[in-house]
Formats: structure tokens, sequence, C-alpha cells
């Protein structure tokens, strides 16, 4: 076979692949687990059938997943946004650190107690399996938007708590690697790596999502090359927190939340790009760590026990009381708590840190990698199949979003200033108002309303009701009296 019918060769059996991941999204909303379940599982059978598509060299396999969490962190961030994420900060970030170092520091203490592991490997499987993982959890809730600050601090936690993870491996590996001193020397180490980390990537990310603004505002001769110039200041944005010592990773996802709400040319087009991006990195991370496992040395030795024991001590112990103990400070409803703490699922950031512990060198890190794994999976499989059963189960409101595919709009040369989008908020004046005894005003004009999916025509004697999505044309000066109207509730009518 010649080089050019090989290359043919591998390119379709990658749009294969590719496209069996796409199918196997639908299939998991229909049978209820995840899809990364399906890419990591079915790449780990594929690597134990087909021995030679496991990968040869684990820092390559680590680059291809740091690259698929840059672009999924960042559009987390902008999934979020500043307004949610400001109302919710204080817990994000509590949650997000706090509730990293309980759960390393728990598993690692179950790991030396419960299965002999000496403290170093107890406390680098702890590190691995303590942060959630945006991928999953984004995936799991998908299209479900749940009522209440659940939802916004899962995603949250899930976006902050992966640098915080992965800042406290590169500490411990820095610390362990570094030989001689004691443990408190050690422990100085850890912290001053983890907080420099931490502090760069936030500065790094906020200042450059304001620099990402306003070069996205800057005119380009074509309409791809701003989605170009978009991906280029995402790198840019994790190359500089990386070169200064800080964390890439906070400082692309703090990033996406500054940019989130900003105004600029191509902005849809620039969201959707990310949101394909992100899609694409969830399939290609899961599926290039699953081709690093070998099943059968997994379930050959003692590591699926070792594993599933962890994972059940993790979801029925160190979440629900540990994590819960750092979460109580924090102001939710019962149910909106028991829910935080069951959705904190794992995924790709725990297997990427598991190949940390497989270069480190490490006695027994082979057997660590199969125990991570197995953690994994079952956090995957169980508890993400579980999240609709359990958001039920608590009664929380959940609204599935459906897909509206068709667009109406125009194009303009200029930023339209006084071209607003609003949803009418439950309470509010809009709500329930018919748009002609509406107090607009001459200089406004609503030009289209959307509800359910479908576009109303706006004439005089339509109603409006509460999460319609209308486009106002206003003036300037109106714009803050018109947004009232349709964003703020009046207190009388306020449930």
């Amino acid at each position: 076979m010649d080089d050019i019918t090989l290359f043919g060769l591998i390119i379709g059996l990658v749009c294969v692949v590719l496209l069996l991941a796409v199918v196997s999204n639908r299939v998991g909303d229909r049978v209820g687990v995840p899809a990364p379940a399906f890419f990591l599982v079915g790449a780990a059978i594929a690597s134990d059938v087909v021995p030679g598509l496991t990968p040869s060299s684990i820092e390559s396999v680590q680059r291809i997943v740091t690259v698929a969490l840059v672009a999924i962190l960042f559009n987390g961030g902008l999934d979020i946004g500043w307004p949610r994420f400001r109302a919710n900060a204080g817990a994000i970030a509590w949650v997000g650190v706090a509730g990293t170092f309980v759960t390393a520091g728990a598993l690692a203490l179950a790991g030396h107690a419960l299965f002999g592991f000496d403290w170093q490997l107890a406390l680098l499987i702890g590190t691995a399996l303590a942060p959630t993982d945006p991928a999953v959890v984004f995936s799991v809730l998908g299209r479900r938007e749940i009522s209440g600050r659940s939802g916004t601090i899962l995603e949250g936690e899930s976006g902050a708590n992966d640098p915080v993870g992965i800042a406290l491996m590169v500490a411990l590996l820095t610390a362990t690697s570094g030989g001689g001193g004691g443990g408190g020397h050690a422990l100085l180490v850890v912290g001053e790596e983890f907080a420099l980390q931490m502090a760069v990537g936030a500065v790094v990310g906020v200042f450059g999502g304001r620099a990402m603004i306003w070069a996205l505002r800057l005119a380009l001769p074509s309409e791809g090359l701003y989605i170009i110039r978009s991906i280029a200041f995402v790198g840019l944005i994790y190359a500089v927190a990386t070169l200064a010592r800080g964390s890439g990773f906070l400082a692309v996802f703090l990033a996406g939340i500054v940019v989130a709400d900003a105004r600029a040319p191509y902005k849809r087009e620039i969201e959707r790009f990310h949101t394909a991006a992100a899609s694409l990195g969830e399939i290609v991370a899961f599926t290039v760590l699953g081709l690093t496992v070998n099943l059968r040395s997994v379930l050959a030795g003692d590591a699926w026990s070792i594993g599933l024991g962890l994972a059940l001590i993790m979801a029925f112990l160190v979440r629900p009381l540990l994590v819960g103990l750092v979460l109580w400070p924090v102001r939710l409803a019962r149910n909106e708590r028991l829910f935080v703490l069951w959705a904190g699922l794992k995924g790709a950031v725990p297997v990427l840190l598991g190949t940390y512990i497989l270069t480190s060198g490490q006695a027994g890190a082979t057997r660590a990698y199969g125990i991570v794994f197995v953690v994994v999976l079952f956090s995957v499989v169980v508890q993400g199949g579980l999240v609709p059963v359990a958001a039920k189960r608590l009664r929380l409101p959940v609204k599935i979003v459906e897909q509206e595919p068709y667009a109406l709009g125009m194009r303009f040369r200029d930023e339209p200033r006084g071209l607003h989008r609003y949803t009418v908020v439950p309470g509010s004046v809009a709500d329930g108002t018919r748009l002609d005894t509406l107090t607009l005003g001459e200089n406004v004009w609503i030009s289209f309303v959307g509800r359910d999916g479908a576009l109303v025509q706006a004439r005089g004697e339509t109603h409006l009701r509460a999460g319609d999505e209308v486009l106002v044309l206003a003036d300037p000066a109106d714009s803050g009296t018109v947004r009232r109207l349709f964003t703020e509730a009046v207190p009388d009518a306020a449930t």
C-alpha cells in the first residue's frame, strides 16, 4: 500500500470514529449514559484489540489533551458569563479550591489507611481524583437548564477546580522531584508553587480577557479571520500564563467568562465555533486517554477493586460529608445542595493527571493509573447516568433547552448600538402586557418576539409572556428604562 492510499485510509478511519462519536451523543442522551463514557471505554477496548493503537508517547497524549482542555475551559467560561459568575463567584471559588483540597486529602488518607499506599503515591492518587471535570459536567447538563444556583455552581466548580487540581499536582511533583528537605519543606514548596500558579493565572486571565475584547472589535478584511484571531488569542493567553509560571487553564477559563457578554463583530459566529471546538476537544481528550489504558492489566490485578472502593468512598462519603461541610456556608436550598454534591463528576482531567503519575517514575504508577481509570468510569457511568434521576427525585425544576437551528437576522457594517435583545422576566412590567399598552415611548420599537422556538408577530394586541425573547430598537438614552421593563420583576408581583 503506497503512502497516499495509507493516508487516505487513516483519514477515513478518523472520520468514521468522529461520526461514531457524534452518534454516541444521541445514543447517550437516550440511554442516560454520558457520551464521554463511550469514548473512554471504546478507545480502551480498541487499544486492547489492536495494540498498535496504543500511543507510544504519554507526553504527546498530555499535550493533545491539554489543547483539548483549553478549548473546553474557554467555552465553559463563555457559557457561564460574567453576570452568572459574579453572582456565584464566592461559592465557586470556595468550593473549587477548598473542595479540591478536602477531596484530595480524604482520598489520600483512604488510599494509605485502607489500601496500603505509601503517602507519596496516595497523595498523587488523591490529587488526580480531586477535580470534577468540565467536559462531563457540561455534557451531562448540556440541554438541561436547572433553576436556581446549583447548575451555575456545578459548572463553575468544574471549570475552577481543574486548574486547582492541575496546579496542585504540578506542585506536588515539583516538591517530590526536588529531593532533600523534610515534610515541612515539601509542604512549603507545594504551597508557594500552588499560590503562584493561581495568582498569575487569575491576573493573566482577567487582563487577557479584557485585551481579547479590545482585539475582537478591530476590523478585519474577512469574516473567517475573526475566528482565527479568537483561536490565536485563547492560545496566547494560555501560553503567557504558563510561561509566567501560572495556571494557563485558569487563565483561559476566566478569559472566557470576561469575554462572554462583550459585544463584538461576528460574536455569534465566534461563540458557535468555540462550542464546536469544545465538543471536538471532548471527543479527542477521552479517546486518546482511553487508548492509553490497558484493560487486561486493570481487570487482571486489583486495580479494579481498589478503584471501585475509592469510587464508592468518594461518591457516598467524601463528597456528601466532607465537601458537604465545605459547601455548608454557601446559601443553597437543601435539594440544590444535595444535587451539587451528587453531580460532582470525574472525567478527562483526573485521567490526564493520572498520566502525570505514570511519567513521575513512582513505584506502582501503572497500577495507580488503572485505579484512576476505574474511579472515573464509575463516576461517568453511574453518577453521571443518575444525574437526571437525582434532579427529578430532588424536585429540581429542570428545563430541556430545545435546539433552535434556524435564525432570522440582518447584518450591519457598524455596531447597532440601539439594538437590544431581552428575555422577559417573570413578574416584570412586560410579563402579560399587551404591546400597545406597554409604555415604551416614541423612540422605542419592538421588531421581533420569539416564543418557544417560534417567531411571534409583534402586533399591538400581542401579549408578552415570561420567557419571551424580544428584539428592541431603542434610543441609547432610553435603553436603561426599556431594559427594566423586561428584565426586572416588580416587587409586588415577584414570587
